[in-house]
C-alpha cells in the first residue's frame, strides 16, 4: 500500500500508519479510501490479527478531511453529463467513503483510533468508525466537523454516528456550528475513551483492542441500542429540532443549505436502521453539491484560497524569500496588529513611533494579545515571553538597517507618509521592500517619494488584524515583481491569504465595501428605516448591516479619507449620499464603537440604533407601508457591490475571478454562500443579473450602471471563470 503500512506485533494487534506520501496532511483520496477497503479485508480475513490500532506517520495531523480538490474537480468532470447521470456520480462518489467506513467497523475485529494530530471532517469520520478513540493530550490535537463552513456536509457517516455516539444535542453544534475540540472537552463530551500524552497514544489504544477482544460491534450495532438523549419522536428529541429550526433560521437567514440538510440528515437517518441512514447521508451530500451555493463556496473558500495562499501569483521567474526581520513604522491600533502577527510568526520585529511611550504602547497591544493566548491554552507564559521578546520597540530609524520589510501604518495623509518613506530610506538596506498599509490612496502617487519605487508597494491589511485574514498586495505603476514576490511570501508566513491587485484609488475591497456602505447612507437618506436597512443587509448574507460596519471602521476616518479625497480629487469629486451623513456624525463627534456612539449606541449590556438617525432622511422618513421589501434591500445591496467588482475586473485592476472572490469573502464579508461577488454574477448570469441592474439604474443611478465588459458577456453567454480562464483551471 502507497498511503498506509500495517505491522502486526506479539499480541495480534495490527498498527496501520496512514502516512500518505509527499504531501504535509493526510487527506481522504479515492486512492486512501481504496486502500481502506484493502487493508479492513486484511484485518477481517487473517486470523492472526485480533485487532487493529489506526494512527497517523505525520506529526501534528491525523487526517485532515476529503481531498476536496479531488471533490471540486469531480464536480468539473460532471457538466458533461445530464442532471441525473451527474446526480448518480455524485452519489456513487459521496457513497464511497460510506460504504468504505462501515466496512470497517462491521468488520469483527475491535478497532482504535490512535489521534495524534488533527482530525477533521472525514478524518474525525474515519475514527467514529472506529470502536474505540485515544486521543492525544496537545493543544495542537484536534477533532470536529467543519464541513458545513465551507458550505457541504459531513459525508462519511457523521450525521449518523455522531448523534447515536453522544446524542442530538451534543451533535447539533459540532456539525452546524463546524466547533472544534481539544481533548479534555472532547473526553467530557464523550467523543473519545481516553486522553494520554503523546508517546502513549498507540501503547493506550492497543491495551483498549486487547482488554476488549469480543467488543467489536458499535453501540449501534447492537440489540437495544437507545440514541443517548432521546430519539427524534421522543418529547426531548422534538424539544432539540423544534428548537433547531427557528435558531438556524435566525443565524442563516435561510441562505446555507448545508445547515438545513444537515439537520435533515439527522431528522430522518435517526428513525431508521444505520445502512439506511448512511444512505440518506450520501443522498443529502448529492442533493448538496448540485447546488451553486456548495460548489461555489468550496471553489472559493478552499481550492482558490488554498491556491493564492501556496502563492499562485507570485511572478514568474521569483523565488520563495524567506522574511526573518521587519520594521513597522507607526505603532496605532493598525501598526500594533501588524507586529502581533509578525511577531506571532516568529518574524523579528522593529516597531518605531514619534515618541518611546507610543512605541511601547503598540508593544503593550502584542504582549496582552500573547497573554491572552497563554489564559486560553493556546500558549505557554514561556512562549508569550518570546514573542513579546521579538519586539523592539523605538524612535530610532537606524535599526532598520537590517530588515528585510518594511510597513508603514500612519495615518492616512500623504505628505506624512512621503516623509516617511524618505526617512526609512535612509537607513533600510537598498534591497529591502518598502510597503505602504494605506487604505485608499494610490501607491504610484505614495511611490513618488521613493528614490526605488521599483520595491515599494501597498501591503494593505483589514482591521482588526489578528482576525481579518485577507492582505492586498497593490501593485504601483513602478512596483518591481521581487516586492511582489518577498511580500507573498511574507503574507504566507503570518498565515494570511494574499492578493494581488492593480493600483487605483480604494484598490479592490475598499472601493467595493464603499458601494455596500454607500447604499446604506443612501437608503438612511431616502428615509427608509435604519433597523430595515441593517436587518435587510443581514438577510443578504453581509456579516453585519453597511451602518454598524462604519461604526467599527470609524466614523471619523471615514471623515479623513473623505476629506484627503476631496484634496485628491479636486473638481471631480462627487460627495454622493455618503458625505452629508458622515460629516455630521464627525461634527457630532459620534465616531463609532471606539467612543460608543455612532450609528448605534454602546453600552455595557449591548448596542442599539441611534434614535436621532432620521434626521439624515432628506424627505422625512418613509412610512410603513411606504418601506422598501426586503427582496429589494438585498439586490441594492449584493448587486452594488458586485458591478463594482466587475469594474474592477473590466480596468484590469483584479485579473483573477479567484482573487476578486476570495478578496470579498475574507476583506469584507460578501455573503459567503455566493461563493464571493463574481461567483454571485456567474450563479445568476450575466443576461439575468444585466437585466436586473438596469432596473435598479434606473431607479437609483450610477452605482447600479454596468461596465461594457459586463454587458459583453451577457450578450455572449460568457462567465467570468469561463471568461478569465477554463473553469476548473479557476477553481
Amino acid at each position: 500500500m502507497k498511503h498506509f503500512k500495517l505491522e502486526t506485533d506479539s499480541d495480534g494487534i495490527a498498527l496501520i500508519t496512514f502516512d500518505s506520501p509527499d504531501r504535509s496532511m493526510n487527506v481522504l483520496s479515492g486512492e486512501v479510501i481504496a486502500e481502506v477497503q484493502e487493508f479492513t479485508k486484511k484485518v477481517a480475513s487473517d486470523d492472526s490479527i485480533k485487532g487493529a490500532v489506526i494512527t497517523s506517520g505525520k506529526q501534528g495531523s491525523f487526517c485532515a478531511g476529503a481531498d476536496l480538490s479531488e471533490l471540486g474537480g469531480g464536480m468539473a468532470d460532471l457538466k458533461n453529463f445530464s442532471e441525473e447521470e451527474a446526480k448518480q456520480k455524485l452519489f456513487d462518489m459521496a457513497f464511497a467513503l460510506n460504504a468504505t467506513l462501515r466496512q470497517l467497523e462491521t468488520c469483527g475485529k475491535p478497532i482504535a483510533a490512535a489521534i495524534n494530530g488533527i482530525a477533521l471532517g472525514g478524518g474525525f469520520e474515519v475514527t467514529l468508525a472506529c470502536h474505540y478513540r485515544v486521543m492525544a493530550d496537545h493543544p495542537k490535537v484536534k477533532l470536529g466537523l467543519p464541513e458545513a463552513l465551507v458550505g457541504v456536509l459531513p459525508g462519511g457517516g457523521g450525521t449518523q454516528r455522531l448523534p447515536r455516539l453522544v446524542g442530538v444535542m451534543n451533535a447539533a453544534p459540532i456539525m452546524l456550528q463546524g466547533k472544534q475540540f481539544d481533548g479534555a472537552t472532547a473526553l467530557q463530551q464523550g467523543l473519545v475513551q481516553a486522553v494520554v500524552p503523546m508517546d502513549q497514544i498507540v501503547a493506550k489504544a492497543k491495551e483498549l483492542v486487547k482488554e476488549n477482544p469480543l467488543q467489536s460491534k458499535q453501540p449501534w450495532d447492537q440489540d437495544k441500542f437507545r440514541i443517548p438523549g432521546g430519539a427524534v419522536y421522543t418529547p426531548q428529541g422534538m424539544q432539540v429540532f423544534g428548537a433547531a429550526n427557528p435558531m438556524l433560521r435566525k443565524e442563516t437567514w435561510g441562505n446555507y443549505p448545508a445547515q438545513r440538510y444537515i439537520l435533515s440528515c439527522v431528522y430522518e437517518g435517526l428513525q431508521v436502521p444505520i445502512d439506511a441512514g448512511l444512505r440518506i447521508e450520501s443522498r443529502y451530500f448529492t442533493k448538496l453539491l448540485m447546488r451553486p451555493e456548495s460548489r461555489n463556496m468550496i471553489r472559493s473558500l478552499f481550492l482558490s484560497k488554498q491556491a493564492l495562499e501556496k502563492g499562485g501569483r507570485r511572478p514568474a521567474g521569483q523565488n520563495r524569500e524567506e522574511v526573518k526581520r521587519i520594521a513597522v513604522i507607526g505603532a496605532g491600533f493598525m501598526g500594533a496588529g501588524i507586529t502581533t502577527v509578525s511577531a506571532q510568526a516568529g518574524i523579528e520585529v522593529v516597531l518605531i513611533d514619534v515618541s518611546q511611550e507610543g512605541a511601547d504602547k503598540g508593544k503593550k497591544h502584542a504582549t496582552d494579545f500573547f497573554a491572552k493566548g497563554v489564559k486560553r491554552g493556546k500558549l505557554t507564559e514561556e512562549k508569550a515571553r518570546k514573542l513579546a521578546d521579538l519586539i523592539t520597540p523605538t524612535t530610532d530609524y537606524s535599526l532598520l538597517k537590517d530588515v528585510d520589510l518594511v510597513v508603514e501604518a500612519v495615518f492616512e495623509d500623504s505628505e506624512l507618509k512621503h516623509k516617511i518613506t524618505k526617512m526609512a530610506e535612509e537607513h533600510m538596506p537598498s534591497d529591502a521592500i518598502f510597503g505602504s498599509n494605506t487604505s485608499t490612496i494610490p501607491i504610484t502617487s505614495l511611490a513618488t517619494a521613493s528614490s526605488r519605487p521599483e520595491n515599494y508597494i501597498g501591503v494593505h491589511f483589514f482591521s482588526p488584524v489578528e482576525k481579518m485574514m485577507l492582505v492586498e498586495l497593490i501593485v504601483g505603476e513602478k512596483t518591481g515583481d521581487r516586492a511582489i514576490s518577498l511580500c507573498i511570501d511574507y503574507v504566507a508566513k503570518i498565515k494570511k491569504t494574499p492578493i494581488v491587485v492593480a493600483d487605483t484609488r480604494g484598490f479592490y475591497a475598499n472601493r467595493c465595501v464603499m458601494r455596500y456602505i454607500e447604499q446604506g447612507m443612501a437608503m438612511l437618506s431616502e428615509g427608509y428605516l435604519p433597523a430595515l436597512i441593517e436587518n435587510g443587509a443581514k438577510a443578504a448574507g453581509m456579516p453585519v448591516g453597511p451602518l454598524s460596519l462604519q461604526d467599527e471602521v470609524a466614523i471619523d476616518l471615514g471623515y479623513k479619507v473623505l476629506q484627503q479625497t476631496k484634496r485628491d480629487l479636486g473638481s471631480d469629486y462627487d460627495p454622493g449620499p455618503t458625505e452629508p451623513i458622515i460629516t455630521g456624525m464627525y461634527e457630532a463627534e459620534r465616531y463609532g464603537r471606539k467612543n460608543g456612539k455612532g450609528f448605534y449606541v454602546y453600552t455595557d449590556s449591548g448596542k442599539h440604533l441611534w434614535e436621532d438617525l432620521d434626521q439624515f432622511a432628506v424627505g422625512g422618513v418613509k412610512p410603513l407601508e411606504d418601506q422598501p421589501s426586503l427582496a429589494l434591500i438585498k439586490d441594492r445591496i449584493l448587486y452594488a457591490q458586485a458591478i463594482e467588482a466587475a469594474r474592477t475586473m473590466a480596468e484590469g485592476i483584479v485579473q483573477d475571478p479567484r482573487e476578486a472572490d476570495v478578496g470579498s469573502i475574507l476583506g469584507w464579508g460578501f455573503a459567503p454562500y455566493t461563493g464571493g461577488v463574481l461567483s454571485f454574477i456567474d450563479t445568476v448570469g450575466a443576461a439575468n443579473f444585466v437585466k436586473r441592474a438596469d432596473e435598479l439604474a434606473a431607479e437609483y443611478g450610477a452605482p447600479f450602471e454596468v461596465p461594457d465588459l459586463l454587458r459583453e458577456m451577457a450578450t455572449k453567454g460568457e462567465s467570468f471563470y469561463g471568461r478569465f480562464g477554463s473553469e476548473k483551471a479557476a477553481a
